[in-house]
């Protein structure tokens, strides 16, 4: 397939059609403005497409006002740009943003915005990918971009999942995900039940007993809860440091001696550990220790209780699976969220239907089959995102570099 369009091809192609010279990406969150800074830095176009008003949509909409990155900045800046130096170790949500605004003006990243994908797919006769798009509240209002790559950096966070819990519908106070939480404020002095002991549900109680407000957090699952720093340094970067020694278990063995030194047996308060260490846990599930901030010893305090799973919900409170139940003035649904990948791209063997996600896993879900690829659903956070726009920019380059030499040759 050649990259620039025949006499014959352009026929083909009907003139509604937005032809993209150059990769399409869809998502301008990091992972997205990462892919395509990358291209930039090779000499490949792309054209960025955001169904919000702005970049990194999840930051600046959907995130509480004290999350800062839990991991150190040098483990979550993106590609050829550090973050400056003057920011902390670990960089508020504004300044974050402040960052990608930066790197996107830096790489002249191209973006169009307020268009929402809800359709992609190769088109076999045309050797491209039709990429269609709807505005929202535009009644009948459609684009539809064709080009011969497409890059899916809509990652992990697409969309919010809201869990199916018995009664939750009957009750009668607040009921709100975090992606509607911003600070402790509208909750001085209620009692709060926080579902999800996530680090997100975490550090959303720490916010809330700031504002004096009484949380309590349902931990209906085991959890490793690790400090955010030990022997002096980020307990991240020393876990990195140590496996290029030592094996992944004895790593765990160790975080979990320092951890206990540190904070102490977690079971007492209803924090029960799982059987798997952090780091083996987070390469088989994805799923992501806690690394305290100050939390721990509200829970330790009695600030903020714990209480095991919901039976269901009743119109003033809950019952708990222990046989307990408590009123409560208002429910935060710190459940996570999924991608949203299997709702628009159109037959494709590459992207699991369950979840959303590449069926390879990490390191090789980035490539998929005739010009499709992935980046942002490593499990791997900001890190895993920046190593797959790294692959992902150096494949496309190496075609397109490829076939514009053959063009030239044959001019």
């Amino acid at each position: 397939m050649n990259l620039y369009y025949s006499q014959e091809m352009e026929a083909k192609l009907a003139h509604d059609l937005i032809h993209v010279h150059g990769p399409i990406i869809v998502g301008a969150g990091p992972s997205g403005l990462a892919v395509a800074a990358c291209l930039k830095s090779e000499g490949v176009p792309s054209l960025v497409i955001e169904r919000s008003h702005c970049i990194a949509s999840l930051w600046q909409l959907k995130s509480y006002d004290r999350l800062r990155l839990h991991l150190p900045k040098s483990f979550c800046q993106l590609p050829l740009m550090p973050f400056p130096t003057e920011f902390p170790t670990y960089p508020t949500k504004e300044q974050f943003v402040r960052y990608l605004e930066d790197y996107a003006a830096t790489f002249g990243v191209r973006s169009v915005f307020g268009e929402s994908v809800v359709k992609a797919e190769f088109d076999e006769g045309l050797g491209f990918w039709r990429v269609k798009t709807v505005k929202e509240g535009s009644s009948g209002w459609a684009k539809e971009y064709v080009s011969r790559w497409l890059v899916v950096a809509t990652g992990e966070n697409a969309e919010e999942v809201i869990p199916t819990i018995g009664g939750l519908p009957d009750f009668e106070g607040i009921v709100v995900h975090t992606s509607g939480y911003r600070s402790g404020e509208a909750f001085r002095g209620k009692k709060v039940v926080v579902v999800g002991c996530g680090n997100s549900g975490m550090e959303v109680c720490l916010d809330l007993c700031n504002y004096e407000a009484m949380p309590t957090i349902i931990v209906r699952d085991a959890v490793h809860i690790l400090p955010r720093e030990m022997l002096g340094r980020s307990t991240f970067g020393l876990c990195m440091w140590l496996l290029k020694w030592l094996p992944v278990q004895m790593v765990d063995r160790l975080l979990l001696f320092v951890t206990w030194l540190m904070l102490g047996d977690t079971t007492r308060f209803g924090l029960r550990r799982p059987k798997l260490g952090p780091l083996e846990l987070k390469a088989i599930s994805g799923k992501t220790p806690v690394l305290d901030g100050g939390t721990l010893d509200k829970i330790k305090s009695g600030d903020i209780k714990v209480y095991p799973g919901v039976k269901r919900f009743i119109s003033k409170g809950a019952e708990f699976v222990d046989g307990r139940s408590e009123d409560f003035d208002a429910v935060i649904l710190a459940t996570g969220y999924r991608s949203n990948v299997p709702s628009w791209l159109k037959d494709s063997e590459f992207f699991s239907e369950a979840d959303g996600l590449p069926k390879r896993p990490f390191p090789n879900g980035w490539k998929g089959e005739r010009g499709l690829y992935a980046v942002g659903f490593t499990k791997r956070g900001l890190l895993g995102a920046s190593i797959d726009a790294t692959k992902v920019a150096q494949d496309i380059a190496q075609c397109w570099n490829s076939e514009a030499k053959q063009k030239f040759c044959a001019s």
